[in-house]
Protein backbone atom coordinates (compact mmCIF):
# COMPACT_ATOMS: atom_id res chain seq x y z
CA UNK A 1 0.00 0.00 0.00
CA UNK A 2 3.08 2.24 0.26
CA UNK A 3 3.00 5.33 -1.74
CA UNK A 4 -1.15 4.39 -2.70
CA UNK A 5 -3.32 7.74 -2.85
CA UNK A 6 -6.78 6.94 -0.84
CA UNK A 7 -9.62 8.90 -1.09
CA UNK A 8 -11.77 8.81 2.00
CA UNK A 9 -15.85 9.98 1.48
CA UNK A 10 -16.97 9.83 5.45
CA UNK A 11 -20.75 9.88 5.45
CA UNK A 12 -23.10 10.60 8.24
CA UNK A 13 -24.18 8.41 11.07
CA UNK A 14 -22.27 6.92 14.11
CA UNK A 15 -19.86 5.03 12.97
CA UNK A 16 -18.24 8.01 11.46
CA UNK A 17 -16.00 8.03 14.61
CA UNK A 18 -14.36 5.13 13.37
CA UNK A 19 -13.00 6.55 10.27
CA UNK A 20 -10.28 8.69 11.88
CA UNK A 21 -9.50 4.77 13.00
CA UNK A 22 -9.31 3.72 9.65
CA UNK A 23 -7.27 6.92 8.28
CA UNK A 24 -4.59 5.60 11.23
CA UNK A 25 -4.58 2.16 9.47
CA UNK A 26 -3.65 3.57 6.01
CA UNK A 27 -1.18 5.63 7.31
CA UNK A 28 0.53 3.22 9.31
CA UNK A 29 0.51 1.37 6.13
CA UNK A 30 1.86 3.81 4.25
CA UNK A 31 -1.31 5.18 2.51
CA UNK A 32 -1.54 8.87 1.45
CA UNK A 33 -5.31 9.71 2.51
CA UNK A 34 -7.40 12.74 1.48
CA UNK A 35 -11.00 13.19 3.01
CA UNK A 36 -14.54 14.10 1.77
CA UNK A 37 -16.15 14.97 4.59
CA UNK A 38 -19.70 15.10 4.36
CA UNK A 39 -22.30 17.64 6.15
CA UNK A 40 -23.87 14.85 7.79
CA UNK A 41 -20.43 13.58 8.65
CA UNK A 42 -19.37 16.73 10.00
CA UNK A 43 -21.80 16.36 12.61
CA UNK A 44 -20.16 13.30 14.05
CA UNK A 45 -16.45 14.04 13.57
CA UNK A 46 -14.86 17.67 12.81
CA UNK A 47 -12.61 18.47 9.81
CA UNK A 48 -9.82 19.62 12.49
CA UNK A 49 -9.90 16.08 13.42
CA UNK A 50 -9.73 14.44 10.24
CA UNK A 51 -7.28 17.16 8.55
CA UNK A 52 -4.97 16.39 11.57
CA UNK A 53 -5.00 12.57 11.02
CA UNK A 54 -4.36 12.78 7.53
CA UNK A 55 -2.06 16.11 7.28
CA UNK A 56 -4.16 16.96 3.82
CA UNK A 57 -6.89 19.63 3.41
CA UNK A 58 -10.40 18.01 4.02
CA UNK A 59 -12.66 18.90 1.80
CA UNK A 60 -16.41 19.79 2.19
CA UNK A 61 -18.22 22.11 0.19
CA UNK A 62 -18.78 21.17 -3.62
CA UNK A 63 -18.84 25.09 -4.88
CA UNK A 64 -15.74 26.67 -2.61
CA UNK A 65 -15.00 28.92 -5.71
CA UNK A 66 -10.96 28.29 -4.60
CA UNK A 67 -11.50 24.35 -5.18
CA UNK A 68 -13.92 24.73 -8.33
CA UNK A 69 -11.50 27.16 -10.00
CA UNK A 70 -9.38 24.07 -10.31
CA UNK A 71 -11.93 22.14 -11.20
CA UNK A 72 -11.59 20.49 -7.51
CA UNK A 73 -14.16 17.34 -7.80
CA UNK A 74 -12.93 16.47 -10.81
CA UNK A 75 -9.24 16.26 -9.28
CA UNK A 76 -10.23 14.69 -6.36
CA UNK A 77 -12.20 12.01 -7.89
CA UNK A 78 -9.41 10.93 -10.50
CA UNK A 79 -6.09 12.00 -8.51
CA UNK A 80 -6.43 9.15 -6.07
CA UNK A 81 -5.91 5.14 -6.98
CA UNK A 82 -8.64 3.77 -4.82
CA UNK A 83 -12.12 5.50 -3.66
CA UNK A 84 -13.28 4.49 -0.03
CA UNK A 85 -16.95 5.13 1.36
CA UNK A 86 -16.48 4.98 5.19
CA UNK A 87 -19.16 5.07 6.51
CA UNK A 88 -21.42 4.69 3.58
CA UNK A 89 -24.75 5.35 4.30
CA UNK A 90 -28.24 4.25 2.98
CA UNK A 91 -28.41 8.02 1.70
CA UNK A 92 -24.96 7.80 -0.28
CA UNK A 93 -25.77 4.19 -1.59
CA UNK A 94 -29.15 5.70 -3.12
CA UNK A 95 -27.16 8.95 -4.30
CA UNK A 96 -24.71 6.80 -6.46
CA UNK A 97 -27.27 3.95 -7.51
CA UNK A 98 -29.65 6.57 -9.01
CA UNK A 99 -26.52 8.78 -10.34
CA UNK A 100 -27.42 11.93 -7.84
CA UNK A 101 -24.37 14.72 -7.67
CA UNK A 102 -26.16 16.75 -5.34
CA UNK A 103 -23.36 17.14 -2.99
CA UNK A 104 -19.00 16.99 -3.19
CA UNK A 105 -18.94 13.11 -2.33
CA UNK A 106 -21.76 11.80 -4.74
CA UNK A 107 -20.55 14.41 -7.49
CA UNK A 108 -16.63 12.86 -6.70
CA UNK A 109 -18.40 9.29 -7.15
CA UNK A 110 -19.71 9.94 -10.64
CA UNK A 111 -16.78 11.68 -11.57
CA UNK A 112 -14.14 8.97 -10.83
CA UNK A 113 -12.72 6.50 -12.93
CA UNK A 114 -10.72 5.18 -10.34
CA UNK A 115 -12.13 1.46 -8.28
CA UNK A 116 -14.65 2.44 -5.52
CA UNK A 117 -15.18 0.56 -2.14
CA UNK A 118 -18.33 0.95 0.37
CA UNK A 119 -18.26 -0.15 3.44
CA UNK A 120 -21.99 0.53 4.62
CA UNK A 121 -23.34 1.40 7.84
CA UNK A 122 -26.76 1.67 8.85
CA UNK A 123 -29.92 0.50 11.16
CA UNK A 124 -30.32 -2.66 10.75
CA UNK A 125 -34.34 -2.26 9.04
CA UNK A 126 -32.65 0.04 7.02
CA UNK A 127 -30.04 -2.27 5.55
CA UNK A 128 -32.92 -5.08 4.75
CA UNK A 129 -35.07 -2.57 3.35
CA UNK A 130 -35.80 -3.34 -0.07
CA UNK A 131 -35.27 -0.25 -1.47
CA UNK A 132 -31.38 -0.09 0.29
CA UNK A 133 -31.14 -3.89 -1.60
CA UNK A 134 -32.52 -2.75 -4.97
CA UNK A 135 -29.38 -0.01 -4.29
CA UNK A 136 -27.31 -2.44 -3.61
CA UNK A 137 -27.33 -4.42 -6.26
CA UNK A 138 -27.91 -1.60 -8.82
CA UNK A 139 -24.02 -0.51 -7.36
CA UNK A 140 -22.24 -3.76 -7.51
CA UNK A 141 -23.99 -4.52 -10.83
CA UNK A 142 -21.66 -0.87 -11.90
CA UNK A 143 -18.66 -3.05 -10.54
CA UNK A 144 -18.54 -1.05 -7.07
CA UNK A 145 -17.16 -3.11 -4.43
CA UNK A 146 -19.23 -3.42 -1.76
CA UNK A 147 -18.06 -4.82 1.79
CA UNK A 148 -20.72 -6.86 3.54
CA UNK A 149 -21.83 -4.51 6.90
CA UNK A 150 -20.98 -6.34 10.49
CA UNK A 151 -23.34 -8.18 13.04
CA UNK A 152 -23.82 -7.09 16.83
CA UNK A 153 -25.43 -4.36 19.08
CA UNK A 154 -25.97 -0.77 17.31
CA UNK A 155 -26.09 2.52 19.23
CA UNK A 156 -29.73 2.72 18.83
CA UNK A 157 -30.44 -0.54 20.73
CA UNK A 158 -31.28 -2.61 17.80
CA UNK A 159 -29.15 -5.64 16.56
CA UNK A 160 -28.68 -7.31 13.81
CA UNK A 161 -27.01 -6.41 10.25
CA UNK A 162 -25.74 -2.68 9.69
CA UNK A 163 -22.51 -2.39 11.59
CA UNK A 164 -19.37 -0.56 9.94
CA UNK A 165 -16.81 -3.38 9.28
CA UNK A 166 -13.51 -2.83 11.80
CA UNK A 167 -11.02 -0.56 10.41
CA UNK A 168 -8.72 -3.49 10.47
CA UNK A 169 -10.94 -4.96 8.01
CA UNK A 170 -11.85 -2.16 6.02
CA UNK A 171 -8.16 -1.41 5.39
CA UNK A 172 -7.13 -5.09 4.74
CA UNK A 173 -9.76 -4.76 2.41
CA UNK A 174 -8.08 -1.43 0.91
CA UNK A 175 -4.71 -3.40 0.80
CA UNK A 176 -5.91 -6.33 -1.68
CA UNK A 177 -7.76 -3.40 -3.87
CA UNK A 178 -4.56 -2.04 -4.21
CA UNK A 179 -2.54 -4.53 -6.15
CA UNK A 180 0.93 -5.64 -7.07
CA UNK A 181 4.34 -5.26 -5.00
CA UNK A 182 4.36 -1.80 -7.28
CA UNK A 183 1.60 -0.75 -5.38
CA UNK A 184 -0.18 1.03 -8.66
CA UNK A 185 -3.94 0.88 -9.32
CA UNK A 186 -4.63 -1.72 -12.06
CA UNK A 187 -7.64 -1.32 -14.37
CA UNK A 188 -11.01 -3.35 -13.83
CA UNK A 189 -11.46 -6.38 -15.78
CA UNK A 190 -14.79 -8.83 -16.37
CA UNK A 191 -14.79 -12.32 -16.35
CA UNK A 192 -17.47 -14.09 -16.94
CA UNK A 193 -18.75 -17.72 -16.64
CA UNK A 194 -21.92 -19.58 -16.88
CA UNK A 195 -22.90 -18.34 -13.27
CA UNK A 196 -21.37 -15.77 -12.21
CA UNK A 197 -19.61 -12.32 -13.00
CA UNK A 198 -16.45 -11.02 -11.52
CA UNK A 199 -15.10 -7.29 -11.37
CA UNK A 200 -11.73 -7.53 -10.32
CA UNK A 201 -8.54 -5.88 -10.78
CA UNK A 202 -6.32 -7.53 -13.51
CA UNK A 203 -4.05 -9.64 -12.37
CA UNK A 204 -2.15 -10.44 -15.69
CA UNK A 205 -0.20 -13.37 -14.86
CA UNK A 206 -2.81 -14.91 -12.54
CA UNK A 207 -5.29 -16.35 -14.44
CA UNK A 208 -7.30 -19.17 -12.98
CA UNK A 209 -10.52 -18.91 -14.72
CA UNK A 210 -12.33 -22.32 -14.38
CA UNK A 211 -10.51 -23.55 -11.87
CA UNK A 212 -11.97 -24.34 -8.36
CA UNK A 213 -9.62 -22.87 -5.54
CA UNK A 214 -10.13 -24.59 -1.38
CA UNK A 215 -8.94 -22.42 1.28
CA UNK A 216 -8.89 -23.02 4.66
CA UNK A 217 -8.14 -19.46 6.99
CA UNK A 218 -8.63 -18.80 11.51
CA UNK A 219 -8.31 -20.50 13.94
CA UNK A 220 -10.13 -23.21 15.31
CA UNK A 221 -11.59 -23.42 18.59
CA UNK A 222 -11.79 -26.82 21.27
CA UNK A 223 -14.45 -26.19 23.49
CA UNK A 224 -12.96 -27.04 26.74
CA UNK A 225 -16.66 -26.35 28.50
CA UNK A 226 -19.55 -23.66 27.30
CA UNK A 227 -17.26 -20.70 28.11
CA UNK A 228 -13.75 -21.52 27.43
CA UNK A 229 -11.78 -23.56 24.37
CA UNK A 230 -8.50 -24.64 23.42
CA UNK A 231 -7.71 -21.51 20.37
CA UNK A 232 -4.73 -20.08 19.07
CA UNK A 233 -3.93 -16.15 17.82
CA UNK A 234 -4.97 -16.70 13.92
CA UNK A 235 -6.26 -13.72 12.44
CA UNK A 236 -7.67 -15.02 9.39
CA UNK A 237 -6.41 -11.96 7.20
CA UNK A 238 -3.64 -14.22 5.52
CA UNK A 239 -6.34 -17.01 4.54
CA UNK A 240 -8.73 -14.77 3.46
CA UNK A 241 -6.62 -12.46 1.43
CA UNK A 242 -5.53 -15.61 -0.29
CA UNK A 243 -9.49 -16.36 -0.82
CA UNK A 244 -9.85 -13.15 -2.45
CA UNK A 245 -6.81 -13.02 -4.71
CA UNK A 246 -8.02 -16.77 -6.16
CA UNK A 247 -11.25 -15.12 -6.78
CA UNK A 248 -10.01 -11.95 -8.38
CA UNK A 249 -8.09 -14.61 -10.82
CA UNK A 250 -11.04 -16.09 -11.60
CA UNK A 251 -11.21 -19.36 -9.76
CA UNK A 252 -14.40 -20.67 -8.09
CA UNK A 253 -13.24 -20.18 -4.56
CA UNK A 254 -14.71 -22.25 -1.57
CA UNK A 255 -13.35 -20.66 1.52
CA UNK A 256 -13.42 -23.00 5.09
CA UNK A 257 -13.23 -20.26 7.81
CA UNK A 258 -12.71 -20.81 11.53
CA UNK A 259 -14.06 -18.45 14.19
CA UNK A 260 -12.92 -14.85 12.93
CA UNK A 261 -14.75 -11.59 12.40
CA UNK A 262 -13.69 -10.55 8.44
CA UNK A 263 -16.18 -9.87 5.82
CA UNK A 264 -16.77 -12.48 3.50
CA UNK A 265 -14.10 -11.31 0.10
CA UNK A 266 -16.09 -10.99 -3.16
CA UNK A 267 -17.09 -13.81 -5.23
CA UNK A 268 -16.19 -16.44 -2.81
CA UNK A 269 -18.58 -18.95 -1.63
CA UNK A 270 -17.85 -19.30 2.61
CA UNK A 271 -18.34 -22.32 4.60
CA UNK A 272 -18.12 -21.43 8.87
CA UNK A 273 -17.08 -23.98 11.32
CA UNK A 274 -15.21 -23.90 14.75
CA UNK A 275 -13.61 -27.22 15.32
CA UNK A 276 -11.18 -29.08 13.74
CA UNK A 277 -13.20 -32.25 12.89
CA UNK A 278 -16.14 -29.40 11.59
CA UNK A 279 -13.18 -28.42 9.35
CA UNK A 280 -12.26 -31.33 8.12
CA UNK A 281 -15.67 -32.54 6.92
CA UNK A 282 -16.50 -29.46 5.44
CA UNK A 283 -12.94 -29.26 3.17
CA UNK A 284 -13.80 -32.79 2.18
CA UNK A 285 -17.31 -32.03 1.25
CA UNK A 286 -15.71 -29.11 -0.91
CA UNK A 287 -13.84 -31.68 -2.90
CA UNK A 288 -12.88 -31.78 -5.92
CA UNK A 289 -10.96 -29.17 -6.22
CA UNK A 290 -7.90 -28.14 -8.82
CA UNK A 291 -5.99 -26.27 -5.32
CA UNK A 292 -5.83 -26.53 -1.89
CA UNK A 293 -4.39 -23.88 0.42
CA UNK A 294 -4.37 -25.09 3.31
CA UNK A 295 -3.94 -21.59 5.22
CA UNK A 296 -5.99 -22.16 8.73
CA UNK A 297 -4.35 -22.97 12.26
CA UNK A 298 -6.10 -25.86 13.23
CA UNK A 299 -5.35 -27.05 16.89
CA UNK A 300 -3.64 -29.46 17.14
CA UNK A 301 -5.73 -31.41 20.33
CA UNK A 302 -8.96 -31.20 21.49
CA UNK A 303 -10.37 -31.98 25.07
CA UNK A 304 -11.18 -35.44 25.62
CA UNK A 305 -14.79 -34.94 27.32
CA UNK A 306 -15.60 -31.04 27.23
CA UNK A 307 -17.62 -30.37 29.94
CA UNK A 308 -21.71 -29.43 29.66
CA UNK A 309 -21.38 -26.98 32.32
CA UNK A 310 -18.79 -24.33 32.92
CA UNK A 311 -16.19 -25.84 34.95
CA UNK A 312 -16.06 -23.83 38.54
CA UNK A 313 -12.37 -23.12 40.94
CA UNK A 314 -13.94 -25.05 44.49
CA UNK A 315 -11.38 -22.79 46.19
CA UNK A 316 -8.84 -25.71 46.63
CA UNK A 317 -6.53 -24.35 44.35
CA UNK A 318 -6.13 -27.56 42.62
CA UNK A 319 -6.12 -27.17 39.12
CA UNK A 320 -8.41 -29.07 37.29
CA UNK A 321 -7.39 -32.06 34.72
CA UNK A 322 -7.68 -31.45 31.07
CA UNK A 323 -7.63 -34.80 29.28
CA UNK A 324 -6.50 -34.33 25.36
CA UNK A 325 -7.37 -36.04 22.00
CA UNK A 326 -4.77 -35.32 18.75
CA UNK A 327 -6.99 -33.44 16.55
CA UNK A 328 -7.32 -35.14 12.94
CA UNK A 329 -4.52 -33.82 10.86
CA UNK A 330 -6.27 -32.16 7.60
CA UNK A 331 -2.96 -31.40 4.83
CA UNK A 332 -2.27 -34.87 5.81
CA UNK A 333 -5.71 -36.25 5.03
CA UNK A 334 -5.79 -34.38 1.55
CA UNK A 335 -2.42 -35.57 0.56
CA UNK A 336 -3.57 -38.88 0.79
CA UNK A 337 -7.44 -38.43 -0.68
CA UNK A 338 -8.51 -40.23 -3.07
CA UNK A 339 -9.64 -36.75 -4.44
CA UNK A 340 -6.04 -35.36 -3.93
CA UNK A 341 -6.33 -32.13 -5.32
CA UNK A 342 -3.88 -31.31 -8.08
CA UNK A 343 -1.79 -28.54 -6.21
CA UNK A 344 -1.91 -29.32 -2.65
CA UNK A 345 -0.40 -26.44 -0.51
CA UNK A 346 -0.11 -25.98 3.03
CA UNK A 347 1.22 -23.30 5.59
CA UNK A 348 3.56 -23.83 8.74
CA UNK A 349 3.95 -21.47 11.28
CA UNK A 350 6.72 -21.97 13.40
CA UNK A 351 8.48 -20.10 16.27
CA UNK A 352 12.42 -22.06 15.39
CA UNK A 353 14.08 -23.64 12.75
CA UNK A 354 11.05 -22.44 10.20
CA UNK A 355 12.79 -23.74 7.20
CA UNK A 356 13.85 -27.17 8.39
CA UNK A 357 10.91 -27.75 10.11
CA UNK A 358 8.60 -27.16 6.80
CA UNK A 359 10.85 -29.22 4.77
CA UNK A 360 10.41 -32.41 7.11
CA UNK A 361 6.35 -30.96 7.18
CA UNK A 362 6.01 -31.33 3.28
CA UNK A 363 7.56 -34.61 3.17
CA UNK A 364 5.58 -36.16 6.03
CA UNK A 365 2.41 -34.82 4.84
CA UNK A 366 2.65 -35.06 1.52
CA UNK A 367 1.93 -31.71 0.31
CA UNK A 368 3.39 -30.32 -3.01
CA UNK A 369 4.56 -27.01 -1.61
CA UNK A 370 4.52 -25.69 2.05
CA UNK A 371 4.34 -21.82 3.16
CA UNK A 372 6.22 -21.22 6.36
CA UNK A 373 6.37 -18.00 8.35
CA UNK A 374 8.22 -16.93 11.66
CA UNK A 375 5.82 -16.21 14.18
CA UNK A 376 7.88 -16.22 17.21
CA UNK A 377 6.76 -12.95 19.01
CA UNK A 378 9.93 -11.90 20.78
CA UNK A 379 11.19 -8.61 20.55
CA UNK A 380 13.21 -8.20 17.31
CA UNK A 381 12.06 -11.75 16.26
CA UNK A 382 10.89 -11.65 12.35
CA UNK A 383 7.45 -12.90 13.20
CA UNK A 384 6.99 -10.38 16.03
CA UNK A 385 3.08 -9.65 15.05
CA UNK A 386 2.41 -11.97 12.33
CA UNK A 387 -0.37 -13.56 13.64
CA UNK A 388 -2.80 -10.20 13.48
CA UNK A 389 -0.72 -7.96 11.58
CA UNK A 390 -0.30 -6.65 8.57
CA UNK A 391 2.43 -7.98 7.24
CA UNK A 392 3.99 -11.30 6.03
CA UNK A 393 7.25 -12.86 5.18
CA UNK A 394 7.53 -16.46 4.35
CA UNK A 395 9.53 -18.88 3.08
CA UNK A 396 8.18 -21.48 -0.25
CA UNK A 397 9.37 -24.88 0.20
CA UNK A 398 8.77 -27.01 -2.91
CA UNK A 399 10.53 -30.04 -4.60
CA UNK A 400 12.84 -27.88 -6.14
CA UNK A 401 14.28 -26.11 -2.97
CA UNK A 402 13.37 -23.27 -1.11
CA UNK A 403 12.56 -19.55 -1.74
CA UNK A 404 12.34 -16.89 0.60
CA UNK A 405 10.65 -14.01 -0.19
CA UNK A 406 10.81 -10.93 2.03
CA UNK A 407 8.30 -8.81 4.42
CA UNK A 408 5.41 -7.36 2.89
CA UNK A 409 1.55 -7.02 3.25
CA UNK A 410 -0.50 -9.86 3.69
CA UNK A 411 -2.47 -9.16 0.33
CA UNK A 412 1.09 -8.75 -1.55
CA UNK A 413 1.97 -11.86 -0.10
CA UNK A 414 -1.82 -13.62 -1.79
CA UNK A 415 -1.34 -11.43 -4.67
CA UNK A 416 2.55 -13.10 -5.44
CA UNK A 417 1.32 -17.01 -4.33
CA UNK A 418 -1.88 -16.76 -6.24
CA UNK A 419 0.64 -16.21 -9.43
CA UNK A 420 3.11 -18.64 -8.57
CA UNK A 421 0.13 -21.10 -8.11
CA UNK A 422 -1.13 -20.03 -11.93
CA UNK A 423 1.95 -20.25 -13.63
CA UNK A 424 2.21 -24.37 -11.97
CA UNK A 425 -0.84 -25.48 -12.93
Amino acid sequence: MRGNSVLLIIGGGIAAYKSLELIRRLKERGATVRAILTKAGAEFVTPLSVGSLTGEKVFTDLFSLTDEAEMGHIQLSRSADLVVVAPATADLMAKLANGHASDLASTALLATDKPVLMAPAMNVRMWNHPATQRNLATIRADGIAVMEPAEGDMACGEYGKGRLPEPDAIADEIMAMLTRPEEKALPLRQLTDTTRTIVAPDLSGANLFGRHVLVTAGPTHEPIDPVRFIGNRSSGLQGFAIARAAAEAGARVTLVAGPVALPTPRGVTRVDVETAREMLAAVEAALPADVAIMVAAVADWRAADAAERKIKKDGSGAAPTLALLENPDILATLGQHPQRPRLLVGFAAETNDVVDHAVAKRARKGADWIVANDVSTGEGDAGAGVMGGADNAVHIVTAAGVESWPNMPKGAVARHLIERIADAL
